[in-house]
């Protein structure tokens, strides 16, 4: 085919909406070779448990049938653990799938999303994808949410605010006690999601759990959303959930696809649910990484706020592409956002060493 006919036939491809040009695109780590050690995706270097793996082989030999509608089983265990209805729980292919299927029930043109920013970098792609707006509210200089900015641009023409905690990528934890104001200054028509991807690595997490369940009762507009690819480690697998008022949960299922989450998923996310030794025990090995990772990059003159995620945030503003660069030298992948900081994983002792010598030798330079 000459180069006329190439370029002809081009043009007389299909045309995509113009939304899809002014999509952002969600970052991935840098470099070209494997890392030894991932500390870029906030996974978990732990494997599943037996229990679930044990899960995972029974329901593959079962994988020439349908899953259930609507992820039917993790609806119920889920129910029985968290003490809500189970009208209440909408299951998908991971908080993010579960995410869009919200946004695409609320969200669309000539509508406003607002939420934080820096925040999950996700949350501009699936906004736009509706035809609504995103309006992102600046972090304040703690690196947390700031609430009082939040609530000023929330107008009439706002869907939805999502306020993302612990907040990915800075780790920042929102209180009760600021939980309950905001809900208090948004208006009824607004649904506010409250991202917990990360809650259960909180050092109060069971506490901070029940708090925002307990919120529903008297907000019908809050949705929680929570995630198994974390602290559970099934983040190869894609199963989460979002807990709300029956009614909102019921226009969220009837946008969602048939068969959303898969038999494998569903069985593994059961299994994780159920083996709560393995959560704790996993959750100490982040949480004593944690605290060992921040002590150490505070004592080498790092100012990185108290993280409540299984990751640490280095404000490090333009020098974070140098120090992606000195990471990877070492061996280990970060997530880098150029010219606002570094991201870091926890979790792997290994992992956390060679970042400090990545740190040690980009300190020198």
């Amino acid at each position: 085919m000459n180069t006329i006919h190439a370029a002809a036939e081009r043009s007389a491809l299909p045309r995509p909406r113009d939304l899809v040009a002014s999509l952002p695109v969600y970052s991935k780590a840098g470099g070209q070779l494997p890392p030894t050690w991932r500390a870029s995706s906030n996974e978990s270097f732990l494997h599943p448990s037996r229990a679930v793996l044990d899960a995972i082989d029974t329901a593959a030999k079962h994988c020439q049938q349908y899953p259930t509608l609507q992820g039917d089983h993790l609806t119920a265990a889920l129910s029985r653990g968290l003490g809500v209805a189970a009208e209440q729980i909408v299951a998908g292919a991971g908080s993010l799938a579960v995410l869009q299927q919200l946004l695409t029930a609320f969200a669309g043109p000539g509508t406003e999303v607002v939420f934080a920013w820096r925040s999950y970098e996700a949350y501009p792609i699936l906004v736009r994808q509706t035809g609504a707006r995103d309006v992102q509210v600046p972090l304040g200089p703690d690196h947390r949410h700031d609430l009082a900015a939040m609530a000023e641009a929330v107008t009439d023409t706002t869907a939805a605010l999502i306020l993302c905690s612990p907040n990915n990528p800075t780790g920042t934890v929102l209180g009760a006690e600021e939980l309950a104001e905001i809900l208090a200054r948004i208006p009824a028509h607004v649904v506010v999601v409250l991202d917990q991807a990360y809650v259960e690595f909180t050092d109060d997490a069971e506490a901070s759990s029940q708090h925002s369940l307990a919120l529903l009762g008297a907000h019908p507009n809050l949705v929680i959303l929570r995630t198994f690819s974390k602290a559970y480690g099934l983040a190869g697998l894609r199963a989460g959930y979002m807990v709300a008022h029956p009614d909102l949960a019921a226009h969220v299922r009837a946008v969602s696809p048939p068969f959303g989450l898969n038999a494998i998923a569903e069985a593994a996310a059961v299994a994780a649910f159920d083996d709560t030794e393995a959560l704790a025990a996993n959750v100490s090995t982040v949480q004593e990484g944690r605290a060992t990772l921040h002590n150490a990059l505070a004592a080498r003159g790092l100012a990185l706020p108290d993280s409540g995620g299984n990751f640490l945030w280095l404000p490090v503003g333009e020098s974070a592409s140098a120090l992606e660069a000195a990471c990877l030298a070492h061996s280990v992948s970060v997530r880098s956002f150029a010219g606002e900081g570094v991201r870091v994983t926890v979790g792997s002792r290994a992992a956390e060493a060679a970042v400090l010598r990545s740190v040690d030798s980009w300190l020198a330079a």
